[in-house]
């Protein structure tokens, strides 16, 4: 018999290499078999329910880094609630109407123009099925569980019909109303946009100062003199009605070079720098309620612009007249609506001027700039022209300037609900306090929702027009049209004619002849989306309403969260959710946006290729979702790192329990030694803190209490001296079986609680431990109990190991000062105070072992000067005299003094001797 076979030495086919991207898709296919997703549901069928509405990601192309963060979020969240006593299903949805289907398409080389509006969405359709398969094979192969089979999605025609009902019900409470209003209006998508759908990016601009002739200065003004307005944009200049002006403001009348123009007294010297003006004399002054009704000449066109009076003119910048078009602008169409203003807008849906702007018909608004300001030059009312670069709203897909245009559009009255959902926002829980504020001040001064849009693909207004032109909405015409997208899916709009698309024997006053036509408008894809309270959340007989938690991206404060909360309050009169928790974007490692054409962007597909998707699942809980996360490969190698430090503790940890079974060999803490109480006390508050965290959705948190707990408290102390316990003891011995005790709890306790974030890692851990669960995700979160005795330990050990701190200190200089090499080579002899002494007593442990050294001596005698001081210590480090003991490497002068087994220490002889006779028994033949 060989020595090493008197040694408990680890054993375990727990594999140091992990070979992620392989097991975990077998895995998969192995809990897609067993139905584990259902079984946890049935296991928690009975207790309360925790919704977590999933927010629908738009059906286009494979996944990016931000929508794994996003769902692995949610994932880690449903796994820990339904771990935690919840019945916590988890719907997955989509978002598949819009614009950039129609794109895709178009870009495939489909042209619409050659077939009916039903067929080509049909081919809208299909495409997005496409999408939604590709994206939701990636999803589940980052491990993320729940309905993948029975998801919700806005083209469903169920979910249509219900969409129609939301509509319904807030056209019937009166907030549904058709007008014409400037929105922003996309050219380069030909449709009106939501302020969801804007973007802000840097363009370079016009900068124009213009003198409006006085027409009619009501006495106070003479016909010489002209009103200074500043615009940005000379392209609205030809839809100018009025001049806006602030009725508590001065103006002043100031000549220059013989000419007289009216500018607010304050801003004369910033005027004067902006354009020019060396020699200025202030000719009269007069209040801006003064000028009310006076009337300019239009300096391109025959006709006036009206003095108007409005308090939103400011003198921060300009000249404190402001440019007034109610066709261009909202401040501008408010107040135009006050003066009885026409809203004149003279640009069509691809941009272009029509003949309402004599001159400039057929030219593209950005393009007309030059030659308005050229036709302003000629007509001597420019007085300066500069460019500057400036913040300006884009469409958020084609990423091309907008413009406010005013058109014939559907809208949303918020105005008539605002102050309900102000009311309601103050009931949630926004679990980033600022996303309150954000929210609310969004709502506060958010004009009305422009819900039409000019595009094919979408869920049609259930809109019908009589032959008088008159809107016919009812909940007689939009009950029915719900139920005939609940049989046929909304393609039925465009397959029939208005009268089939009318209840039976349906008349209206507006049409004596029975004659109907419908809108051929869409609605905004936000009220797609918006309406999933009631499309999903109502209808699912798992689900609630409201939703305990809505999760997305910061984005979404003026996206999903917006329109939700609109359409919910609007006809329910309360949020659709209890709580909601934002995330920040991911960005590359030097924190920039990632893009395709800068080529910064990482594919989790590759990724998970490589590494595994849990890698990608511990790199999400390893950072702050809450705020802008950065991700690059460096960044992942790094995680790979602590994967890879936290799989190796915890296969250590098994490979010593292999032997174990914790109910026949575990000791009861009350039996335990201190130490191994002590540990067992440092999980619990380990434990504690994760759960905790979970609860409070601070993944970042877990990651690094985990992390920590594995490095600090097992590797760097418990498991480091554990070797000299769990390899050297007899195998039955109450010492191993005290540590190995812990070890299982500790195995059994991190694998329960990294299950929500490692679930392919835990249950390959879970085949080693001992446990009546078939599968860890059947299992429950790991409780923690109290102890008695555990405030008084943790007090003594966390002083014991301040001291052990100080004697490694002191170990590492007597290695510097070569006394030693390895710990195990010194003798350490402690000259403690007498409440440094205490503790050291008060332990009950061989605390030898615990310093991993050959010899400790704790010495009644005062120190020497020539030793190291530490607070309330003396430390003296030798180097031990006597042998190596061949079996657990301890030097003794034992060593060599025992006839029988010269080779062993004390303690090994014994252990042999008692245990493993055989060995001398098989040397004594062989000699």
């Amino acid at each position: 018999m060989k020595m090493k076979e008197t040694l408990q030495l680890g054993k375990t086919k727990f594999p140091m290499r992990a070979s992620l991207p392989t097991k975990e898709v077998e895995r998969q296919s192995e809990w897609e078999k067993e139905k584990i997703y259902e079984k946890r549901q049935q296991v928690n069928e009975s207790k309360p329910t925790f919704v977590l509405h999933d927010g629908p990601p738009f059906a286009n192309g494979n996944i990016h880094m931000g929508h794994a963060l996003n769902k692995i979020s949610k994932d880690i969240i449903v796994r820990y609630k339904s771990m935690t006593g919840f019945k916590a299903p988890y719907v997955p949805g989509w978002d598949t109407h819009g614009l950039p289907i129609e794109q895709a398409l178009t870009n495939k080389g489909v042209n619409r123009k050659d077939m009916s509006v039903a067929e080509f969405r049909k081919l809208c359709e299909d495409y997005a099925w496409e999408q939604i398969n590709k994206q939701r094979i990636d999803f589940k192969r980052l491990g993320v569980a729940g309905e993948w089979d029975n998801p919700y999605v806005t083209l469903q025609k169920e979910y249509e019909e219900s969409q129609i009902k939301v509509f319904g019900k807030m056209a019937e409470k009166g907030y549904i109303y058709r007008g014409l209003k400037p929105i922003y209006w996309s050219p380069s998508s030909e449709t009106a946009l939501a302020e969801a759908e804007i973007e802000y990016h840097d363009v370079k601009s016009a900068n124009i100062y213009v003198g409006f002739k006085v027409k009619d200065g009501k006495g106070l003004l003479d016909t010489d003199t002209a009103f200074v307005i500043w615009t940005t944009t000379p392209w609205t200049i030809p839809s100018n009605l009025a001049i806006a002006v602030n009725p508590n403001v001065k103006y002043a009348v100031v000549k220059v070079n013989e000419k007289k123009y009216v500018i607010a007294s304050e801003m004369i010297d910033k005027v004067s720098e902006k354009i020019g003006w060396e020699s200025v004399s202030i000719e009269k002054e007069l209040k801006g309620s003064d000028m009310e009704q006076m009337t300019a000449q239009h300096p391109m066109y025959d006709r006036t612009s009206l003095i108007i009076l409005g308090d939103y003119v400011t003198l921060e910048e300009g000249t404190g007249l402001v440019h007034t078009a109610p066709g261009h602008g909202d401040d501008d169409y408010i107040v135009g609506q006050k003066y009885n203003l026409p809203i004149l807008s003279p640009v069509d849906s691809k941009g272009c001027f029509t003949n309402e702007a004599p001159g400039l018909e057929g030219m593209f608004y950005d393009d007309a700039n030059k030659v308005i300001t050229d036709w302003l030059e000629k007509e001597d009312a420019l007085l300066k022209l500069d460019f500057f670069v400036h913040s300006y709203p884009h469409d958020w897909r084609t990423k091309k300037p907008v413009i406010f245009r005013a058109t014939p559009q559907w809208f949303a009255s918020i105005d008539k609900f605002r102050q309900d959902i102000l009311d309601n926002i103050e009931t949630v829980d926004w679990l980033q306090p600022w996303g309150m504020q954000r929210i609310f001040n969004m709502v506060r001064d958010r004009g009305d929702w422009v819900i039409s849009r000019q595009r094919a693909w979408g869920v049609p207004l259930p809109i019908f027009y009589g032959e008088d032109g008159e809107s016919i909405i009812t909940p007689e015409t939009t009950n029915h049209v719900a139920e005939l997208f609940g049989e046929f899916g909304s393609n039925v709009w465009f397959e029939r004619e208005a009268k089939d698309l009318l209840p039976d024997g349906f008349s209206h006053p507006s049409s004596p002849n029975g004659i109907f036509t419908k809108e051929t408008d869409i609605m905004d894809v936000w009220f797609d989306s918006g309406s999933s309270h009631e499309a999903v959340l109502k209808n699912r007989e798992n689900l609630k309403f409201p939703a305990d938690l809505y999760l997305e991206g910061s984005d979404q404060y003026r996206g999903w969260f917006n329109s939700s909360l609109t359409t919910s309050v609007a006809i329910n009169g309360t949020a659709p959710y209890k709580a909601v928790l934002s995330q920040g974007m991911v960005l590359d490692g030097n924190g920039r946006k990632m893009s395709k054409s800068i080529g910064n962007t990482i594919d989790p597909n590759k990724i998970i290729k490589q590494k595994g998707a849990d890698i990608i699942r511990l790199w999400v809980s390893s950072v702050d979702s809450q705020a802008d996360v950065r991700v690059s490969m460096e960044i992942i190698n790094q995680v790979s790192e602590i994967y890879r430090k936290i799989r190796n503790t915890i296969r250590f940890l098994l490979a010593n329990t292999s032997d174990f079974d914790p109910i026949q060999n575990g000791v009861a803490y009350e039996d335990l030694r201190s130490v191994d109480q002590y540990m067992v006390n440092r999980l619990n508050d380990m434990t504690k803190k994760v759960k905790t965290a979970y609860e409070n959705y601070e993944f970042s948190v877990i990651y690094k209490t985990i992390s920590n707990f594995t490095t600090v408290d097992l590797s760097n102390f418990y498991l480091d001296f554990a070797k000299d316990v769990v390899y050297i003891e007899a195998e039955d011995s109450y010492e191993r079986r005290a540590m190995q005790t812990v070890f299982y709890q500790a195995a059994l306790t991190m694998a329960k609680l990294l299950t929500p974030i490692l679930p392919h890692t835990t249950e390959e851990i879970w085949t080693y431990l001992s446990e009546e669960e078939e599968y860890i995700q059947l299992a429950d979160m790991p409780e923690t109990s109290e102890y008695a005795n555990a405030k008084d330990l943790m007090i003594r050990w966390s002083k014991f190991m301040k001291i052990r701190d100080n004697v490694l200190k002191a170990l590492e200089v007597a290695r510097d000062q070569k006394v030693i090499g390895k710990s195990f080579e010194a003798k350490v002899t402690l000259y403690p105070n007498e409440d440094t002494r205490a503790i050291l007593e008060s332990l009950d442990t061989d605390l030898r072992q615990v310093l991993i050294v050959s010899e400790l001596e704790i010495s009644e005698e005062e120190p020497s000067s020539d030793l190291l001081e530490f607070e309330g210590l003396s430390i003296k480090v030798e180097h031990k005299h006597g042998e190596t003991c061949e079996r657990c490497r301890i030097i003794s002068e034992e060593v060599g003094t025992i006839e029988e087994a010269p080779n062993l220490c004390g303690r090994c002889h014994t252990i042999v001797t008692d245990h493993y006779p055989q060995y001398f028994e098989e040397n004594d033949s062989e000699k």
